[in-house]
Parts: structure tokens; sequence; C-alpha cells
């Protein structure tokens, strides 16, 4: 089979949610997207052809997007030990590890559905994936190294319910000490910020995942994905193509990513 067939026997899931104002939104990262008509369509133009466009005026980390490894620092430093300096933290952004930095994510996709796991088709508000949760879940895969790991609690779903999606779980540190393990090129869920927001971990503090996946391992965090198809599906491995935007020295960029079957 050529390309051109196996692309025609291919579906394409897409694992973006819709983007809009008023949308779920972490609150560092408000007022999340806001897009204005500019140029609009008039009936008294000079002439018969008409133009319109918006501004489009929007958080790195709204919406599902990808964390670059600038995002996050411990101590003072970036992955790889990285000191945040001036030189390194500009007004303009980051001089090292910029989402500019990241190339395509090409690489053997698996879901991890945590929620049918457990028997149910949304983890309850609040709930901290464990480690044990992830293995159950990961029954009969084998999660290689450089693959993408993506982790469905149910809350997908949610997203035109702001606030039921913002009460969603997340994962435990040692969920993502489970992940970081297995090496993968990235992680990702369905739910505002990877761990479970407001429920520090003694050792690390607020969101310890983002430590131990972005600063300590290098490890890029996609998050707020839809992954409802893809279950219902029943699908557990496929290609997955993620293209985050080239802005020089980005904390994060949105993505619109797709599982290929």
């Amino acid at each position: 089979m050529d390309v051109a067939d196996a692309l025609r026997h291919a579906r394409a899931y897409d694992l973006e949610q819709p983007r809009y104002a008023g949308a779920p939104v972490f609150p560092a990262h408000e007022p999340g997207v806001l897009l204005t008509l500019h140029r609009r369509h008039e009936r008294d133009a000079p002439e018969a052809r008409t133009g319109a466009s918006a501004l489009l005026v929007m958080a790195e980390h709204s919406g599902t997007h990808i964390d670059a490894l600038c995002h996050q620092a411990y101590e003072g430093r970036l992955h790889g030990g990285v000191e945040v300096t001036a030189r390194v933290q500009t007004s303009t952004g980051f001089t090292a590890l910029g989402i500019d930095t990241v190339p395509p994510l090409l690489a053997r996709g698996v879901l991890l559905d945590v929620a049918r796991g457990n028997g149910v088709d949304r983890l309850p508000p609040g709930h901290a994936v464990s480690a044990e949760e992830l293995e159950r879940a990961a029954a009969g895969l084998e999660i290689g190294r450089g693959d993408v790991v993506l982790v469905r609690l149910g809350s997908g779903g949610l997203w035109a319910d702001r606030p039921a999606y913002e009460a969603a779980g997340g994962m435990s540190a040692d969920a993502s000490r489970w992940l970081a393990a297995r090496r993968p090129l990235a992680v990702g869920a369905d739910n505002l910020a990877w761990d479970v927001v407001g429920e520090p971990d003694p050792e690390l503090g607020s969101l310890p995942g983002h430590t131990i996946l972005i600063v300590q391992e290098g490890i890029h965090i996609i998050e707020s994905l839809y992954l409802e198809e893809l279950a219902l599906d029943d699908v557990r491995e496929f290609a997955f193509v993620c293209l985050p935007l080239k802005l020089r020295g980005g904390t994060g960029s949105p993505v619109r990513p797709i599982a290929l079957v």
C-alpha cells in the first residue's frame, strides 16, 4: 500500500478542544482566547469583493496546548540545569528551551483510559490518578521510549461546562514518576493542568508533575485534550501527530493534535 492509499484508508481523530472566549482556562492564563473582527464584509464597499479578518489574542497555555521546557523551573533552574537569568528569560521570551526549539511531534501514541479501567465513564472531581491506576490502564500495552502517552480521565466531554471541567482531577506525583520512568517523548491528558490543581505535593509543592516531567526529565506535557472518540472506538494505539507553532521564545503553543488509525 502506498502513502496515498494508506492516508485514504486512515481515520484521523481530532484531539483539540474548541477555542472561544469563556472556555475553561487555568487562572494564571486568563483571559484565554479573545477573537474580534477588525475587518468586516460591508455592503457599501468600493468593490464587489470584500474581505474579513480578525484580531486573535490568546494565552499560550489556553485550550489544547503543549508546554515548552522553559515553562517550568525549580529552584531557579530549567531542565538540564539551565539557570534562569536575564539573558535566558527576557521580556520577549526565552533564549533557551523555547517552544520554537520543539520539532513536530510524530510518534507512536498510546491511550491509557483510566476512567474505563476504574469501571466509570468519568473520574470524580479532584481524583488523583495513581501509578497503580496507570499500570492497570496499560494492561496489554507496551510503552516504549519516545512514545506519546495520553491519559483519559473522561473530563473531555465536560468542556462546555466550565466549572465542571475545571473541577476535574489529574495526575498524582507517583503517576508522573511512573510515566517518566518509561521515557516518553510527551504525555497529555483531558484535564486543565495535568496535575490535580490545588493539591500540592509534600516534597515538590504545587503541580509536582510539571517539575518531574518538564524540569527533571525534559518531557513535554499536552493539556486539555479531547479523547472521547478514541475511547468510544476503543483505540489504544495510533500514530500521533502534533505541530507546535514556532513562537520564538514562547513557553508553550496552542496545538491541534491528531491520532491516525
